[in-house]
Formats: C-alpha cells, structure tokens, sequence
C-alpha cells in the first residue's frame, strides 16, 4: 500500500474534520462533501468567508476560527486559496490534508510535503465515502 492510501484509510478514522470551501449551493461539491461526512458521522466544520450558515451549521472564515482543532483539513477550493491556506492549517497543527481534484497544483503539493503534513490528492471523499 503506498503512502497516499494509508494516508486516506488514516484520515477516514479520523473523526473531527474541516471543510474549507463549504458552500450553501447543494451543485456544488462543497455543500456534498460537507453533508457526506456528517451523514456518515464525522464532526465537521465548514469554513468560507462567504458565508455565516450552511444548512443551520456555523460557518467560520478560517481555521483559526475554529472552536476545536480538527483532526483533517479537506480542501474545496480553487488552488490558489490552497497555497495560503496551508500557512493556516500548519499554524492550527493539523496533520491531514486532502485535496479535493482541482485544488492543488504542483507548488500546492510541494508546500503540503515540505510542511510535513499527510496528504491525499487525486481522490475524492466523495467516492471514499460511498
């Protein structure tokens, strides 16, 4: 099994997630990625400072805002707002990260392993979780 698979089989036992880039637009993956992993049990937060509430939830603008310090970050933003946010996920000391399709980029990729964090990329919580 290589590393990004027992990253992913780490990070789904883990219980107390973050999703940055949650999004009250039930089209968007944002919104069913949030929904999943609270369907299926997990803790999550949403973080977008676009929004103050998705579906009754606390939405926060950052991770720093976060009442408790979530065991994994999923990224479902464009990979621009990935780069800086990992400044963010480093300082709070979250381990986890996964990367959405679409959310990272080579320099994205590069941070996340030079910060020493675990990663998952080129999969889907979505189909993860299914």
């Amino acid at each position: 099994m290589d590393v990004i698979e027992l990253n992913k089989q780490e990070m789904l036992e883990k219980k107390v997630w973050a999703v940055i880039g949650v999004t009250p637009d039930p089209e968007k993956f944002g919104y069913k990625i949030f929904k999943k992993l609270k369907e299926k049990g997990y803790k999550v937060y949403g973080i977008n400072p676009k929004y103050n509430e998705v579906e009754g939830e606390t939405i926060y603008a950052s991770v720093k805002d976060l009442p408790e310090k979530p065991d994994c970050v999923d990224m479902v933003v464009n990979h621009k707002l990935s780069l800086p946010m990992l400044d963010e996920i480093k300082a709070a000391g979250i381990e986890y990260v996964w990367f959405q399709p679409g959310t990272f980029d080579e320099e994205v990729i590069d941070k996340a392993e030079s910060y020493g964090m675990k990663i998952v990329y080129y999969d889907c919580v979505l189909v993860a979780l299914a």
